[in-house]
């Protein structure tokens, strides 16, 4: 391969002679074309990571646009349909988008489908990933093409420039612990997600550092991992009991996760928050419902999508003079006291 001179761009010839294939095939691939074998498609996108080649401005050239020249269709970009925090994140970027005159072009982003391909060739305003992992070679495709990219809350690290938003994770964790500090509890427990999950371990950081930097110190806290899931975190939590019995206060991750923390210490016959108070993540209309009442970290989940599109908006205006946001925007959590929280019992340490 020849060496590409100092300060100067990637280009579609260097791709082409890196991946040993011609400059309309590369082309075809960044478009999205159906007739490249996956083997040349893996190779041109192996040689685009390998270059750095990024399309400059590539997803207005091709967008089919509306009388204004821009294109009027975004694509949201989910893991999954199913639950109460999917929904309010995709209202959010439907209820934005409609006021933005856009339409919203759902998107499953199963790993054994070509789906990528889907949304290179309808080239639209851009895409707006949720809960993705944004170094698959998907985002890695979507990025080289040119196609303006927001991640919500990203399992992993994005790549150095990708927009992406969230909620302050950190600050929600270390409210979390505060709160259960506040009212006594020194033994503390935490059903987190997955482990490689950013926000996750941002959740779980800050409800650490908050233990132990209390002022009068000996808080201790055990954290068990239930995948984001209600069935996981009971299982999880019987694990938990098992082996610090004297617990008084959990912090699960998340919502979801809380349900199967009550499931848990329900069948111990363990009362909340009589015996073992509960806290969780999300504010998720189940959390209301919840007996008791669920004491969680409060994420502004609507929010999220509608603040994606906004930045997306502004990402698609590229070097038209739009302003470019910052790499990372988060959005505050609040605490939300409910019934599942109370002083620490006075006979703390019977069970353990």
């Amino acid at each position: 391969m020849s060496p590409r001179p100092a300060g100067t761009r990637p280009t579609l010839s260097l791709v082409a002679e890196t991946a040993g294939t011609s400059v309309p095939t590369v082309s075809k691939v960044l478009r999205g074309g159906t007739d490249v074998s996956a083997e040349t498609r893996a190779k041109v996108m192996a040689a685009v990571r390998a270059v750095g080649y990024t399309r400059r401005g590539g997803a207005k050239i091709d967008q089919v646009p509306d009388e204004t020249g821009r294109s009027h269709v975004l694509d949201l970009v989910v893991t999954h349909y199913e639950g109460s925090w999917a929904n309010l994140v995709t209202a959010g970027v439907g209820r934005e988008a409609a006021a933005a005159g856009l339409d919203v072009v759902l998107t499953l982003a199963d790993p054994d489908s070509d789906w990528v391909s889907r949304l290179l060739r309808r080239r639209g305003l851009g895409t707006i990933g949720a809960l993705v992992d944004p170094t698959s070679p998907q985002f890695n495709a979507l990025y080289a093409a040119g196609v303006p990219v927001v991640l919500i809350d990203p399992m992993t690290t994005p790549p150095t420039g990708a927009a992406s938003i969230g909620v302050a994770n950190w600050d929600g964790g270390r409210t979390a612990a505060e709160h259960l500090l506040v009212l006594g509890h020194k033994r503390l427990g935490v059903v987190a997600g997955h482990a490689r999950h950013l926000f996750g371990r941002a959740r779980v950081d800050g409800f650490r550092a908050a233990a132990y930097t209390a002022s009068d110190g000996g808080a201790t806290v055990s954290v068990t991992h239930g995948g984001w899931n209600g069935v996981k975190a009971e299982a999880a939590t019987r694990a938990l009991l098992d082996r610090e019995p004297g617990i008084t206060g959990i912090f699960a991750c998340s919502d979801e996760m809380a349900l199967g923390v009550y499931d848990a210490l329900n069948a111990r016959g363990l009362r909340i928050p009589e015996d073992v108070s509960v806290i969780g993540f999300d504010d998720l209309p189940e959390a209301r419902v919840m007996s008791p009442g669920l004491t969680t970290v409060r994420q502004p989940s609507t929010e999220l999508g509608a603040t994606a599109v906004k930045l997306l908006v502004e990402l698609s205006r590229g070097e038209d003079g739009g302003v470019r946001p910052a790499a990372r925007m988060e959005l505050a959590t609040e605490l939300v006291v409910r019934a599942s929280t109370g002083p620490v019992p006075a006979t703390e340490g019977r069970r353990g």
